[in-house]
Order: structure tokens, then C-alpha cells, then sequence
């Protein structure tokens, strides 16, 4: 591993742990000529299908894009980022998991709501509105009132 103070090619591991979510390994590094500490991360290379639009077009997953997604529909709500992490990451696992190489955008904005469900009501309005292209205020109703059922039924034993 490079030096990122001084650029020598050399350095040596110091400490490596295991971290908080299991995903990747945390590896303190001294660097052999200029004796700075640094640490670095160490993950496995995952390759994630690539999505089917609904126009049947192809796109490259992201990450990003979905994090940005989440963020939008809980904008202003309150929901700590490490929850959206958390949920973010849930979904990347759902897509290795399905072990195909591609996937319908459709089934991850399914997942996307489900998680938006658990973490915040107003926020999974909102993102459904959008993707479920709501044309008015009885779309907004019908949707309410369905969540409403799904919490009555779940509260019943």
C-alpha cells in the first residue's frame, strides 16, 4: 500500500479488526519510510447486476443514486443516517443475494419502498407518490388508508 504522506510503495501493517458491520477489514498502516500511521479498509469486490428499466434499457446499479433516493423521501424527517446506511446496505445484500445479472429496476424500488415502510411513514408516501406516479389526492388516500390496514393487521394477533 502506498504511503499516502510521502508516496513510498512500502508500509506495514500495524493492527487489522474486523468492523462494526463485518463487511471489511480496518487495517492500521505505518509507512516504512516516513514512519506516518494511516488506515485503510479492505472489501470484497461484489460485482451487482445491472438493472432493467421499465423502457427495457440497461443501467449500471448506484449506490449513490439509491442513498440520494432515501435521502430525498426523508428529507426533513427523523431518521439518522446510519439507519439509511443500514438500509442501503440491505438492499446492495437483496441484489447479490439474487445471484442474477440482471435485475428489474422495479423489484429494487419494491425493496426501496418496503424499507422506506420501516423506517419512516411520511417518507414512504413520498417516495411512492413519485414512483408510483401519483395523478391526485385519492391516490394519496388509497395509499394511506392501505398502510393503515397493514398496520391494523399487524397489530392483531
Amino acid at each position: 500500500m502506498r504511503c499516502p504522506f510521502c508516496g513510498a510503495a512500502d508500509s506495514k501493517v500495524i493492527d487489522s479488526r474486523l468492523s462494526t458491520e463485518g463487511d471489511s477489514i480496518r487495517r492500521r498502516r505505518s509507512c516504512v519510510e516516513c514512519k506516518e500511521r494511516f488506515t485503510t479498509y479492505e472489501t470484497a469486490e461484489l460485482t451487482l447486476p445491472r438493472l432493467i428499466k421499465s423502457d427495457k434499457s440497461r443501467a449500471v446499479f448506484s449506490e449513490d443514486k439509491l442513498r440520494a433516493g432515501f435521502l430525498k423521501a426523508l428529507e426533513k424527517r427523523p431518521v439518522s443516517i446510519d439507519a439509511v446506511d443500514m438500509a442501503v446496505k440491505g438492499i446492495v445484500r437483496q441484489l447479490i443475494a439474487t445471484g442474477e445479472r440482471e435485475v428489474e429496476s422495479r423489484l429494487v424500488g419494491e425493496w426501496v419502498m418496503d424499507a422506506l415502510r420501516e423506517l419512516d411513514e411520511v417518507a414512504y408516501v413520498r417516495f411512492a407518490s413519485v414512483y408510483r406516479s401519483f395523478q391526485d389526492i385519492s391516490e394519496f388516500r388509497e395509499e394511506i388508508e392501505r398502510m393503515e390496514k397493514q398496520s391494523d393487521q399487524q397489530e392483531s394477533p
